[in-house]
Formats: C-alpha cells, structure tokens, sequence
C-alpha cells in the first residue's frame, strides 16, 4: 500500500506539462469554456453533465499526455481528441475546440510536412463530423470557431513548436561548443606544460649531473650549479602556475637565454643567427615554446655536439630554424612526432604558421618554423 501511495504522489508531484512550456500551455485549456456556453440557456441532464466531467477529466489527460507523446503517440492523443469531438457534436457545438486542440497537437511532429498533414486530416475529420450535427444553426456554430481560429492557432502552434526546437539546438550547439573550448584548453595547459616541464628539467638533471662531478674536484663550480639548479626549479615552478592559470606570456628572448644555457650545460656547441623580427605576441609564444622543445629535443635525444639557431624576417614570415648534427637518420620518416613536436605543429596551425621537419645536411634534425611576422593591430 506505501508502494502505491509514493507512486501515485511522485507522478501527482510531476509537472502535468514539460517545464520548457511555461505555464501558457495551462491557460490554453480555458478554451473548454465554449463547451459550457450551451449550458447558459439550456441546463444539462444529470447523464449528459456527468459525461461532460468525464469527457472534460480524459481530455485533460490526453491534452497533458500530448505534450511528453513522441512519434506514433502524437497521432493517437490527435485521434482521441477528434473521437471526442465527434461525440459530442451532435448534442454541443463547443465539441469544435477539440478538434482545435488535436490540430494544436500536430505541433509535436518535428518534420513539418507530417504537422501540416495530421492538421489537415484534423480539418478534414471536423468537417465530416459537422454532419452530425443536429441542426444547420449548430452545423454553423461549430464550424465558425474552426474556420476563424482553428486555422491561426494551429499555424501559429506550428511555428511557435519549431521555433522552441531551434532554441534547444542552439543551446545545445552552444553547450558542445562550450565543451570543445573546454577540451582544447585542456590539451593548451597540457602541451605548455609538457613543453615546460620537459625543458626544465632536462636543464635540471644536466647540472644536477655536472654538480656531482664537481662535488669533489670544483666545489665552488659546483655550489654555482646547484644555485642554478634552484633558480631553474624555481622558475619552472613559477611558469608552471602561470599556465595553469592561464596567463603566462613565454617571451623569446628569455626562451634564446634558456636555450644558450641549456646547451652550454650539455656541452653543445651553438652558432646562433637571430635578427630582430617584429612579431605579434601570440607569434612570439609560439616560437618561444618551438625553441623550448627544439632545444629539449637536441639536449636529451640528439646526441648532437653542435646546434645552429637562426631567426629571421622572409617576406610577410618569421622563420625559425634549428639545426643539429645529432644521430644519423636515414629518412624523415624515421622521426618520431611525440606530444611536443605535435603541440608545436598544432600551435603553430593556429596561427596560420607552419611546421617542417627534415633530416639535415648533417644527418642531424632539422627543424623550420614559419609564422606570420608584423606586431598584433
């Protein structure tokens, strides 16, 4: 018996009507006042006032059920409706706002040719049954209200159901949208910090290296390697929190400082030719972060003894070249694109650059960004 009772208050305490409807959908049913009109002049039998609450009671329902029916379930409240309206038309011509109502259903169809349809087999149904009608006065009177509004209420109940199904894609659209920036934020945060944290400590590890060997023979050498390591770590941990939070700007020329100092660590030697370009601030980060992960890459991979670095200005370009004569590849092909080299290329698409790797002349890697040079405007 509880079973029953909670199910009966959960559906009670259920919107009668989808809560995206509002509450206009409730005034509508005022319209069954043209059923009570008759009653006015003529009062109701105790038979006919009983089937009218009955009828009045199972047309709330099925008025409530259209609005959650899809499909098939759409056709059948529109036919109960009109069966209904049949009925009665006989006996009150108030029977007509049934058959409005079931053309008000058609709104559910989402394929407009189906609504336009199921409408007019409604129309069509209301005119058959206006034959029964008892008299051509009530003939009359029931097919006034179908001709001056039935037709309005349902174009309008048409467009009104179309336009709410526009509103729902595009908030729907928005929300995919939303969730499309929010994952690519994501892999931001997650290549700037693999392009961070990888070139740190690469940096750390080489003097953490090289102070070990200096512990003993150089022990001022080596407190200055520890020092750097500090600031290093340090640093890294500050550049960490600003990617997280979304506000670090990488400049180029701290990234040429690291760099410099990253191969003097790993003992590569480096011929350096950058000029001054004038570059955009999201053009500078992405270089900044392409040299980080070039140099990362020749330090921990390459193997190279000498490293060449250019930047210059070519034409509406800003090309960044890097160069190193590191482990013998005998194809491009024979490189492995990880996630630093695909963030490089993803980041550098975004700003309508471009991204080549070679093997170079040396057998080394090659590596040549071109962005597009000019300050933002």
């Amino acid at each position: 018996m509880n079973t029953i009772r909670q199910a009966l208050a959960a559906w009670w305490a259920r919107p009668w009507i989808p809560a995206e409807y509002g509450r206009l959908p409730y005034l509508w049913l005022l319209s069954l006042g043209y059923m009570f009109w008759k009653y006015a002049y003529v009062p109701p039998g105790a038979l006919e006032a009983v089937l009218l609450a009955a009828t009045i009671v199972f047309f709330v329902w099925l008025y409530c059920a259209s609005f959650w029916a899809r499909g098939w379930q759409i056709g059948a409240c529109m036919l109960g409706s009109c069966l209904l309206g049949a009925a009665w038309v006989h006996w009150n011509a108030g029977a007509a706002t049934f058959f409005i109502f079931a053309c008000t259903m058609a709104a559910g169809f989402t394929d407009l040719r189906r609504a336009i349809l199921a409408a007019g087999a409604v129309l069509a149904l209301a005119m058959l049954a206006s034959l029964l009608a008892a008299s051509a006065q009530m003939r009359f009177l029931f097919l006034l209200p179908l001709l001056t509004a039935g037709l309005p209420v349902t174009i309008g109940s048409i467009m009104d159901a179309r336009l709410r199904r526009s509103r729902q894609e595009l908030l729907r659209k928005q929300e995919e949208v939303e969730h499309m920036a929010t994952i690519a934020e994501r892999e931001r945060i997650s290549r700037d910090l693999h392009d961070l944290l990888g070139h740190s400590l690469s940096l750390i590890a080489l003097k953490a290296e090289l102070a070990g060997k200096l512990a003993e023979r150089n022990p001022d050498a080596c407190r200055r390697e520890i020092a750097d390591i500090e600031a290093t770590a340090r640093q890294a941990l500050g550049e960490v929190r600003s990617a997280v939070s979304g506000y670090r700007e990488s400049g180029l020329a701290h990234a040429l400082a690291s760099a410099r100092a990253s191969l003097a660590a790993a003992d590569v030697e480096l011929d350096e030719r950058v000029e001054r370009v004038t570059l955009a601030p999201a053009a500078e980060h992405v270089l900044a972060l392409a040299l980080r992960e070039a140099i990362t890459n020749v330090v921990r991979h390459a193997g190279a003894r000498r490293c060449t670095l250019s930047l210059a200005q070519e034409g509406a370009n800003a090309v960044l070249r890097v160069m190193d004569d590191g482990a013998r590849l005998r194809d491009a092909r024979d490189l492995r694109q990880g996630n630093g080299l695909s963030g490089m290329q993803e980041r550098a698409a975004a700003i309508g650059g471009k991204l080549a790797l070679a093997v170079a002349a040396s057998s080394g890697l090659a590596l040549e960004l071109r962005v597009p040079a000019g300050a933002a405007a």
